[in-house]
C-alpha cells in the first residue's frame, strides 16, 4: 500500500510542470467556488480571472488536465486546490488502493464527460465535474467488491452523475451539492443487487469495542467523508484543508466534534461512533454553511441537524445506506430557515 501512495505522489508530481506546488496549483480563493457559486455567477460577483490566467491554454494539456482531475477530488470538501485534491487521493489510498482507483476514475471521468456535452468550461477548470463522481467512484468500492460489474456501474454512474450535477446546477435555484452523488450512487446500489444479488457487497471486518482517543474518532469523522475510517486518512484531509484554506480546516474539525460528541450524548452504537459516523455529515456541513453565510455559529448549529437525520435514515428499510444525504438535507434545511428569515425581515421593514 505504501508503494502505492508513493507511486501516486511521483506520478503526480512528474507530471505536473509546476511540481505540485501550492501557489501554481491553487486558483480561486475557495469562498468563490461553494455550491452557493450558481448564485454569484448569476449576480455577476464569481470572478473567473484567476482560473483563466492560470489554465488560458486548451482544458487537455497534461499540466492543465492534471489540475482539473486533482481540483475535482479536492471540490467534494469545497477547495479548487489540486495540492488539496492530491493530499485526499493519497489518504483515501492509504484506507484502500481501490477507493483511490474508483476516486481517480471518477475525477477523470467527471470533466471529460462535461468537455465532451459542452457543459460549462469555466466549470470545468475548477473541477465542478468531478467531485460528484469521485464521491460514486470510492462509494462503489467501498460497498461493492472489485468485479466487472462493478466497474462498468462506476463508469455509466459517473457519466450519469455528470449530467444530473448540470441539470441540477442549471435548474435548481439552490445550491446541489453531493446530492447527484447520493441519487446516483442510490440507484447503482440498487441495479448492483438486483443483478448480482448480496455477494457483491464488500463485508467489512467488525469495528472494535476497544476504547480509542477522542482526537481519533474525531479524525475518523472527517475520513468518513471519503469512507476511510482511519486516523491517517483523517489527517491527510485536514491537512489538505488546511493548505487551502484554514478556516475550513477547523470548520471541518469542529463539525466533526460536535457530531461525534453528540452522539456519544445519544448513547449511539460504540461501532457508529469509532467509525466516525456522526462526524462526517456534520464536517461537511459546517464548511458548507460557512460559505453560505460566515458564521460559525450557524455552522455548528447545522452541524447538529446532521445528527437525527443520520440516526434515523431508514438504512436497513430501504437497503440503501445514508452516504452524505443527511450533509444535504441539513444544508437544504438551514438554506431554507434563511430564506423564510429574509421573507420575514422584508415584511417587518415594509412595516
Amino acid at each position: 500500500m505504501r508503494s502505492i501512495v508513493a507511486a501516486t505522489f511521483v506520478v503526480l508530481f512528474a507530471i505536473s510542470p509546476s511540481h505540485l506546488d501550492v501557489r501554481a496549483l491553487s486558483t480561486l480563493p475557495v469562498s468563490e467556488i461553494a455550491d452557493c457559486r450558481v448564485q454569484e455567477k448569476r449576480e455577476g460577483k464569481l470572478d473567473m480571472t484567476a482560473v483563466t490566467e492560470n489554465d488560458s491554454r486548451d482544458l487537455w494539456t497534461p499540466s492543465n488536465f492534471v489540475r482539473i482531475v486533482l481540483r475535482g477530488i479536492g471540490q467534494v470538501l469545497f477547495q479548487d486546490n489540486a495540492a488539496t485534491g492530491l493530499l485526499f487521493l493519497i489518504g483515501i489510498a492509504i484506507e484502500s488502493p481501490w477507493m483511490a482507483v474508483g476516486a481517480l476514475i471518477g475525477a477523470i471521468i467527471g470533466p471529460v464527460t462535461a468537455a465532451l456535452a459542452g457543459f460549462d468550461r469555466d466549470e470545468i477548470r475548477i473541477g465542478i465535474f468531478g467531485f460528484n463522481p469521485v464521491l460514486l467512484g470510492t462509494a462503489s468500492l467501498f460497498f461493492l467488491q472489485p468485479w466487472g460489474l462493478t466497474w462498468a456501474l462506476v463508469v455509466v454512474g459517473c457519466i450519469a452523475a455528470t449530467f444530473v450535477t448540470n441539470l441540477m446546477r442549471r435548474h435548481l435555484d439552490f445550491p446541489t451539492y453531493t446530492a447527484p452523488f447520493v441519487v446516483v450512487t442510490w440507484i447503482l446500489i440498487l441495479v448492483a443487487h438486483a443483478v448480482a444479488g448480496a455477494a457483491i457487497d464488500i463485508i467489512h471486518p467488525p469495528v472494535s469495542d476497544a476504547p480509542i482517543g477522542f482526537l481519533n474518532i474525531v479524525l475518523r469523522g472527517t475520513a468518513e467523508i471519503m469512507f476511510g475510517a482511519n486516523m491517517i486518512t483523517g489527517l491527510f484531509f485536514i491537512v489538505g484543508l488546511a493548505i487551502s484554506n484554514r478556516m475550513h480546516a477547523l470548520l471541518a474539525l469542529l463539525g466533526s466534534m460536535v457530531g461525534t460528541i453528540l452522539g456519544i450524548y445519544h448513547h449511539n452504537a460504540v461501532a457508529n461512533i469509532y467509525l466516525g459516523i456522526y462526524g462526517y455529515n456534520a464536517a461537511l456541513v459546517s464548511i458548507a454553511m460557512y460559505l453560505w453565510r460566515k458564521s460559525v455559529l450557524i455552522s455548528l448549529l447545522a452541524a447538529a441537524i446532521t445528527l437525527p437525520l443520520t440516526e434515523f435514515f431508514p438504512s436497513s428499510q430501504l437497503g440503501i445506506p445514508a452516504l452524505t444525504a443527511p450533509f444535504v438535507l441539513a444544508a437544504w434545511i438551514v438554506i431554507l430557515i434563511g430564506k423564510i428569515e429574509l421573507v420575514f425581515m422584508k415584511e417587518q421593514h415594509a412595516a
